[in-house]
């Protein structure tokens, strides 16, 4: 019998875990439960991560966990335990099925089933931001590609087994050519093992505006991070509520299960909450853990419910709900019709039995790599784009050569516009003269007579070349 590892979470959590794990054992789950401490008591407890060592053991010993939702107290310092778990344990993917329940649940879109697979490791969630002058901080997006083929890979995969028909990728990498383009190259790539699958890919806002306005075209979806974090709430919200939706958060060795929603502790206690999200999550677990026939027992149930109008306060609806119920009364009902199926909502299909498996990332040959150049960042409180260039122009020598100054991505010099507004974070970008490659030396002595001239150098970035490829945007003007 597998041993799974259970977090109660905060707010509804304790509610709604309650009651998904009745309708689990009623139905007949081969389960052993490992209860853990995780979340704003731990935080409040002075963890800033929310979760103790002994929750992470249980974890890393039992590979599984179902987790209800968690409450970060507000203020700074304080971790986010989904981001830690998610990265830590290499939980790459994170699934999200949504299917319109038209019209027991009310919603603008009747005819929706899609399922949304976003990266959960990589993009800006690396929380790797700095502030560099007094107007001007960053956040690092950082893509790899072993990240993009896993993710990929795995959606395609995703498609295979569940017998969908499509994969829509989104990316934004008309403006970001290097990191969301090479998310689209990786899709590109995949697409061609996969000659039974159409591969579609849109930029992320018009694909944004077809999602929300016709999801029927859409089947399996796969993001980068952000854009899946975003488009994934949206979709659960379009096809009627988010309370109904639950995620897997799955990689190579470990699995989390739990509902997309939050912890709600404004209305915990009162025995109000709908337990769906994490009952879809839990529903996800079994089938991940080869208890395929419980999981379609339990969706079955969970579709009757909801089709007999058997409705939590979120959802209920004049006309259509037949009953307003509480949580605990929501979760007798589904375990009163466990056995059954609905009869007009589309029933259950048959749950797969393995989990897919995504082949170790193989490593390519390395690249020739040749130093071009370095974008040299500077903290300067003047205005005039020409004043700076004098004042940067003699820290290039030998082969390197100022090219431009840009601020905030627009090029200021030369040839800038005075209606340009800057800040006081200018990158300047010295190039070989010639295109020959430069040895790393060549920029650590433009470093130094940056130190040597007074110059405030905040952030450096080398420009290189891959197999003759540049590796770097060129800048607006080039």
């Amino acid at each position: 019998m597998p041993r799974i590892t259970v977090a109660h979470g905060d707010g509804i959590g304790p509610e709604i875990m309650d009651a998904t794990l009745k309708i689990l054992f009623t139905a007949g789950a081969q389960l052993e439960i490992e209860e853990v401490a995780l979340g704003e008591h731990e935080y409040l407890a002075g963890n800033s991560s929310g979760i103790p060592q002994k929750s992470w053991d249980s974890i890393k010993e039992n590979r599984v966990m179902l987790k209800a939702p968690i409450t970060t107290p507000q203020g700074g310092g304080y971790k986010s335990l989904n981001v830690t778990l998610r990265k830590t344990l290499g939980l790459y993917a994170n699934v999200r099925p949504v299917r319109s329940l038209h019209p027991y649940v009310q919603t603008k879109h009747p005819v929706m089933d899609m399922v949304i697979i976003r990266e959960n490791e990589e993009d800006v969630y690396g929380s790797i931001e700095h502030q560099q002058t007094d107007e001007v901080v960053q956040c690092l997006k950082l893509i790899t590609r072993p990240g993009c083929e896993k993710i990929v890979r795995y959606a395609f995969e995703y498609a295979r087994q569940h017998n969908r028909k499509k994969v829509t990728c989104f990316t934004k990498d008309n403006i970001m050519k290097q990191t969301d383009g090479l998310f689209h190259e990786v899709f590109r790539e995949v697409a061609q093992e996969y000659p039974e699958l159409e591969a579609q890919h849109l930029i992320v806002d018009i694909g944004a505006a077809l999602l929300a306005d016709s999801p029927e075209k859409f089947d399996v979806v796969v993001l980068p991070n952000l854009y899946g974090d975003i488009l994934s709430d949206v979709a659960a919200q379009i096809s009627g509520s988010v309370g109904l939706a639950g995620s897997a958060n799955i990689g190579q060795n470990y699995a989390i299960f739990e509902a997309i929603h939050g912890s709600a502790p404004d209305i915990a206690g009162q025995d109000v909450a709908n337990p769906s999200g994490l009952l879809q999550a839990a529903i996800m677990m079994l089938a991940h853990l080869g208890q395929a026939r419980v999981a379609q027992k339990v969706q079955n149930a969970w579709l009757k419910t909801l089709e007999d109008g058997t409705h939590t306060r979120d959802i209920y609806r004049e006309g259509v709900s037949r009953q307003l119920v509480g949580t605990e009364d929501f979760a007798l009902a589904v375990i009163s019709n466990l056995g059954k199926a609905p009869a007009h909502l589309p029933p259950a299909a048959t749950f797969k039995n393995r989990p897919i498996q995504v082949p170790p990332y193989q490593r390519a040959a390395a690249a020739h790599k040749e130093l071009l150049g370095v974008d040299v960042f500077v903290h300067w409180r003047g205005t005039d784009p020409e004043e700076l260039a004098q004042l940067v122009q003699p820290l290039a020598k030998q082969e390197l050569e100022l090219r431009m100054i840009t601020n905030r991505g627009v090029k200021v010099w030369p040839q800038g516009f005075d209606e340009t507004f800057c800040t006081d974070h200018w990158r300047c970008r010295f190039q070989s003269r010639t295109g020959a490659a430069l040895a790393p030396l060549q920029v650590v002595e433009l470093l130094q007579e940056a130190v040597h001239r007074g110059i405030d150098t905040i952030k450096t970035e080398n420009l290189y070349a891959f197999n003759g490829k540049p590796g770097f945007s060129m800048g607006q003007g080039q």
